[in-house]
C-alpha cells in the first residue's frame, strides 16, 4: 500500500483490502525506519493515530466515509491540534501542547483522516531550506547532503520518503511550492482566504495560507476539497460557494491559452532547471495549449518587498511569545523585563531574531513611511500586473525555484542568497493569488518542479492543467531510489 495515491488508497479501503488501523501501522512502520536519518516528523503518536484509523474503520463499516476517511496525512506543526504538541519548529513552544484544534485539522478529522503525526519545519515558517528548525535539519530524500526546501521542509520530505501519502503546508513566500519543487512532489498554495488561517500559528498574517502537498494533482483536489470553506472563526476567511476541486480534472486542454513572463526566462536560473521548464512547456503545447508571452514588470522588487512586509507583521505577531502564559519561560531572570528579554532571547533562534529585528525597524517611527508603506505600494503594483497579464491568458507558468535542492549549510551563512530562492514564487503571495508547483523533469540527477500561477480562485483550472500534464508524463511517479 506504500506509495499508492490518496485515491488508490480510499478505494482500497472501500473494498476492505486493507483497514485503516494495518494503513496507519504501515506508515508508523516506515517512519519509524526512516525518520532518525530523515528527520522529517517532530511528533509522532502511535496511541492517538491508531485510535483515529480505529475510528475510521467504525465509519468504513457503517457506511459514513468519505474519500479521505482511514488515509494518513502527515500535518506541519504550524497546526494547533488538540491533545499534541505543537512546536511550530521553535524552542519558545518547545512544551506547549495545544488545547484545541486549528480549523483545518478539525476538517480532517471531520473527514475521518488520520492525524498521522507533525512535521519539522523552519522556525515559525521562516526559512527555504529547513535548516532553522530547533529540531535540527531536514534532509531530502533524494539526497540526504542537500535541503528539502522550506518551511514546509518536513511534509515535503515525508511524502517524498514515501512516510505519508499526503501531507500539510504552509506558503507565505513559496513554503508549500519550493519544498514540492525540490522534492518532485505537487503542491498548492490556494487564492488567500478560501482556506482557514484559524489555529494555524500566525508568521505575517496578509501572506499565509494552508495548502496540500502530495504525490499528484488529483490528490491535491482531494485534499483541497476538505482543507477549503468559509470559517467565520477567521476575520480573512472568504464566504464563498463550496466548490469540487475535482470537477474538472479531465476537461482538454485545447485553447488553454499559457503565459510567459519575460521576467522569468532571463538570468539567474540554473540551465537545467529552465531546460526542463521549456520542454514542459513544449509538452503543454503538444496537449493543445496556446504560449504567448507577457510581463511582470514589478516582479523584480517583489523580494524586497516581501522581506519588508512579512518581517514587519512577523515582529507584530511574535510579540505574544513573552514567556508568561505558556511556551519557554528563561531559568533566571530578575524582573519581568528581563524575564521578556531572556525568554525571547534564548527561545528564539536567529532567523526569527533577525526577522523580528527588521519587522520593528520598518515599522518604527521616521522609518514607516519610507519601508513599509512603500512596500505596501509596491505590493498594489505587482497584484496589478497579475491582473493585467490575466487578461491575455488563463494560467501563467515559470520555474518554481532558480536552482534544484543546495546542499546542507550551503547558504545559510548568506540570508540574502537564502531569500533569493523565492524570486519566482514571493510574487504570488503579495498578489494573493492560487500557485502550485509539479514535477516537470530533472537536473543533475535532482527534481525541478514547474509553477503554475492562476486568476484569483482559479484552483479548480490549475489543478486541471496540472492533472493533464501528470496523465501524459511520469515526473510524479518517481521516487527517490528509483
Amino acid at each position: 500500500m506504500i506509495g499508492k495515491t490518496l485515491k488508490e488508497l480510499g478505494a482500497a479501503l472501500a473494498a476492505r483490502q486493507v483497514s485503516s488501523v494495518e494503513l496507519t501501522q504501515l506508515y508508523l512502520d516506515r517512519i519509524a525506519r526512516l525518520n532518525p536519518e530523515i528527520n522529517a516528523f517532530i511528533t509522532v503518536d502511535a496511541e492517538k493515530s491508531l485510535a483515529q484509523a480505529g475510528a475510521a474503520d467504525a465509519r468504513l463499516a457503517a457506511g459514513d466515509a468519505g474519500p479521505l476517511t482511514g488515509i494518513p496525512i502527515a500535518q506541519k506543526d504550524i497546526f494547533c491540534a488538540q491533545g499534541w504538541r505543537t512546536t511550530c519548529g521553535s524552542k519558545m513552544l518547545d512544551n506547549f501542547v495545544s488545547p484545541y484544534d486549528a480549523t483545518v485539522i478539525g476538517k480532517f478529522d471531520a473527514a475521518g483522516a488520520v492525524n498521522l503525526g507533525k512535521t519539522n519545519m523552519d522556525e515559525f515558517a521562516m526559512g527555504s531550506s529547513n535548516e532553522t528548525s530547533y529540531f535540527g535539519a531536514v534532509k531530502n530524500p533524494w539526497d540526504v547532503k542537500r535541503v528539502p526546501g522550506g518551511s514546509s521542509g518536513g511534509s515535503a520530505a515525508a511524502v517524498a520518503a514515501l512516510m505519508a501519502p499526503a501531507a500539510t503546508g504552509t506558503d507565505t513566500g513559496g513554503s508549500i511550492r519550493q519544498p514540492a519543487a525540490l522534492c518532485n512532489l505537487t503542491g498548492l498554495k490556494p487564492t488567500y482566504g478560501v482556506v482557514s488561517r484559524w489555529g494555524m500559528i500566525a508568521f505575517a498574517s496578509s501572506l499565509d495560507q494552508a495548502g496540500p502537498m502530495a504525490r499528484s494533482a488529483e490528490d491535491c483536489a482531494l485534499m483541497l476539497n476538505v482543507m477549503a470553506g468559509f470559517d467565520d472563526k477567521d476575520s480573512t476567511s472568504l464566504e464563498r460557494a463550496t466548490e469540487d476541486y475535482t470537477r474538472d480534472l479531465e476537461k482538454p486542454l485545447a485553447g488553454l491559452k499559457i503565459g510567459l513572463p519575460k521576467e522569468f526566462y532571463g538570468e539567474g536560473c540554473d540551465a537545467g532547471v529552465m531546460t526542463a521548464v521549456q520542454e514542459a512547456i513544449a509538452e503543454y503545447r503538444k496537449l493543445g495549449a496556446e504560449t504567448i508571452e507577457v510581463s511582470l514588470p514589478n516582479m523584480q522588487h517583489g523580494v524586497a518587498a516581501y522581506y519588508v512586509i512579512a518581517p514587519a507583521e512577523a515582529s507584530s505577531n511574535l510579540s505574544r511569545f513573552d514567556g508568561v502564559r505558556y511556551g519557554y519561560r528563561a531559568a533566571d531572570y530578575g524582573d519581568l523585563d528581563d524575564m521578556y528579554r531572556k525568554s525571547r532571547a534564548q527561545g528564539f533562534g536567529a532567523e526569527v531574531k533577525r526577522r523580528i529585528l527588521i519587522g520593528t525597524y520598518v515599522l518604527s517611527h521616521g522609518y514607516y513611511d519610507a519601508y513599509y508603506l512603500q512596500a505596501q505600494r509596491i505590493r498594489r503594483l505587482i497584484a496589478n500586473d497579475f491582473v493585467e497579464a490575466f487578461k491575455r491568458c488563463d494560467v501563467i507558468m515559470g520555474p518554481t525555484s532558480p536552482c534544484t535542492a543546495f546542499g546542507l549549510g550551503e547558504k545559510s551563512a548568506d540570508p540574502v542568497q537564502m531569500y533569493l530562492s523565492d524570486i519566482y514564487t514571493i510574487a504570488v503571495n503579495l498578489a494573493g493569488l492560487p500557485g502550485m508547483s509539479i514535477p516537470c523533469g530533472f537536473a543533475g540527477g535532482l527534481p525541478v518542479g514547474l509553477q503554475l500561477i492562476g486568476d484569483y480562485f482559479a484552483e479548480a483550472r490549475l489543478l486541471n492543467a496540472a492533472h493533464r500534464y501528470q496523465q501524459a508524463t511520469g515526473w510524479h511517479l518517481r521516487k527517490p531510489g528509483e
